[in-house]
């Protein structure tokens, strides 16, 4: 054999003979600068997974943060902007579990008690003086022990706005909780209660996971029924769903009493007398504390008195819970760590709500539009700022398994 190269065949090093023009190769990427991988691999949310799961109480604090500045405005934008936020980080960050679906429940809640808001203003009428009417309706007369009450009458424009407004705060409220609902881990939320309250966070648990698993149950059911052609619309229908779903509520009602006998619920050691005594009255008198700590705080002339009261409250029912626990003989496998990303969550719905609470003193106005006389309400610029804070864990929380295969 020679050492000629077939005609047009190139080398390896990328040249062909001849006056064939070499191949062109593509650049070396340029190289990723160390300190940028790092920073990349130290705040990039991670994979959710066992070890890597938000705590389940952080989610429920940042829905709280959202839920105290939604009560303390009606400014529809503002609302709106709350309703968005929340509904963006579900988004983000839900999984596939059943509990994760109830989140459109709580929206067309939401939606009923709006609706609900208006028909009773307008049937039962309303405080609020309105100069536009929009229509009247059939007075019923009342007997006078009624009195000060009217069913039916005129209805103005300045009434249906504010009952729009009360109904959206109400609507905003439910959605926070939906939130929580679709985010947090029901049954890592009990792991994580104090043992002190392991049989009133049981119920808890129980009573928050009956709505999402109906949910599911209905949900499976109507797809079931359209599989085999048959309607999933009416009254019939919705007879012929809801004895299956009740049916499948006893089951896990059974299964929960079951599987909580097997792990020796209600099971409590033996705690002397004095101890138990100094317990509730720790507990009992923190709770009084706190409850008056935050009434002071509440109040217009408490504030002096209500930090201090509050604090000292706190700190009696934390010593309350910690001695009761001596009562539980139960053990935590693997219990759920509050890491930095946990403080970022939680923090943040804090952080809204703590601002949202200095608007309302600074700028009441902007965060209470009036209906009387009817004005547009306006978005005011640093409380939406605020809001916008509540975005964070969609960033910094744990990735579900779903999302970070795209």
């Amino acid at each position: 054999m020679t050492g000629e190269r077939p005609e047009g065949l190139e080398d390896r090093r990328g040249a062909a003979p001849g006056d064939v023009t070499p191949a062109r190769r593509s650049h070396p990427a340029a190289p990723v600068p160390p300190h940028w991988s790092t920073y990349r691999k130290k705040w990039q949310a991670p994979l959710a997974g066992r070890a890597t799961a938000l705590h389940a109480g952080a989610w429920w604090l940042w829905a709280l943060g959202l839920a105290t500045a939604a009560s303390r405005t009606t400014n529809p934008l503002l609302l709106g902007l709350i309703v968005g936020v929340a509904g963006y980080v579900v988004a983000a960050r839900r999984t596939d579990a059943p509990w994760a679906r109830s989140y459109g429940a709580f929206l067309k809640l939401g939606l009923v008690v709006i609706g609900l808001r208006l028909l009773f203003s307008m049937l039962l009428g309303s405080p609020v003086p309105g100069a536009h009417t929009l229509f009247t309706l059939p007075e019923i007369p009342l007997p006078a022990w009624a009195q000060g009450i009217r069913f039916g009458g005129k209805v103005t424009a300045e009434q249906l706005v504010f009952a729009f407004y009360d109904g959206l705060k109400l609507a905003a409220l439910l959605v926070c909780v939906g939130a929580a609902n679709a985010l947090a881990n029901p049954a890592r939320l009990l792991k994580s209660l104090p043992a002190a309250l392991y049989e009133a966070g049981v119920a808890v648990v129980v009573a928050m996971t009956f709505a999402p698993n109906m949910v599911a149950d209905v949900v499976r059911l109507r797809t079931a029924r359209r599989l085999r052609g048959r309607p999933t619309g009416g009254v019939k229908a919705i007879l012929q769903i809801g004895l299956p779903v009740l049916e499948g509520a006893l089951e896990r009602s059974v299964a929960i009493a079951a599987s909580m006998d097997a792990r020796g619920y209600g099971r409590t050691a033996k705690v002397p007398p004095a101890v138990r005594h100094t317990t509730n009255v720790l507990t009992l008198g923190g709770l009084l504390g706190m409850c008056a700590g935050t009434y002071g705080l509440l109040a217009a002339q408490g504030a002096a008195y209500g930090l201090p009261v509050l604090g000292i409250g706190a700190v009696l029912a934390l010593a309350g819970l910690r001695l009761g626990g001596r009562r539980s003989v139960r053990t935590r496998y693997r219990p759920d760590r509050w890491g930095p990303r946990a403080w970022l969550v939680a923090g943040s719905g804090a952080a809204v709500a703590a601002l949202l609470i200095r608007a309302g003193s600074v700028d009441p106005a902007a965060l209470h539009p009036g209906v009387v006389p009817l004005v547009a309400p306006t978005l005011p610029l640093w409380p939406a700022a605020a809001i916008l804070i509540g975005l964070l864990p969609a960033f910094v929380a744990p990735v579900p398994p779903k999302e970070a295969s795209l």
